[in-house]
């Protein structure tokens, strides 16, 4: 495992992005959506470094074993309605790979009602992108090698990392194997 981005650079980044989130909204009420379960770790740290009057929703992107998409994101819209109508919005996604996850994600949002919806996001992964959709904040840009720590995972382990950490490939067959054990 090779650690990308250390836990005090971790501390530092979000704590700039968080500033250039708040300089952004200057006092205005805002609804984060957090979408889980990777973004848990940046969406606690960011609410507790916005000085904002702020509602907190989530939203949950499902993939199968290995980051495989199982089909179409959908919204609950009747949930998150009151959150987002003629609210400034701001997603908070862990990272920005291929974009396809946040491309299905914010046009429901956008049907929603909002004043604007932006995008916040630790990590965007150079060379990835597959859709026209570019994240408004990103406190790191990382290479294209498959991460873990401070909420990412693989194979439900390497969740609790207090870093950002690149997995070999042999890191990433013996986390299948073990999770495959009874």
């Amino acid at each position: 495992m090779k650690t990308l981005i250390t836990e005090d650079q971790l501390r530092a980044g979000i704590r700039s992005f968080a500033e250039k989130i708040q300089q952004h909204y200057q006092g205005r009420p805002l609804t984060l959506v957090g979408v889980m379960v990777g973004s848990i770790m940046l969406l606690a740290d960011l609410i507790r470094f916005l000085d904002l009057p702020m509602r907190i929703e989530i939203v949950q992107a499902r993939t199968q074993p290995h980051g495989l998409r199982s089909g179409p994101l959908v919204l609950n819209g009747d949930v998150l309605a009151s959150s987002i109508l003629n609210r400034h919005v701001l997603v908070v996604d862990d990272i920005f790979d291929t974009g396809r996850t946040l491309w299905d994600l914010i046009p429901q949002i956008d049907d929603l009602g909002p004043i604007s919806v932006r995008i916040a996001v630790l990590l965007q992964k150079e060379g990835r992108r597959e859709v026209p959709l570019k994240p408004d904040f990103t406190a790191f840009t990382i290479p294209n090698e498959f991460v873990v720590g401070y909420g990412l995972d693989y194979c439900d382990k390497y969740r609790n990392l207090p870093y950002i950490a690149a997995l070999e490939p042999q890191e990433m067959e013996e986390a299948e194997g073990k999770s495959a054990a009874p």
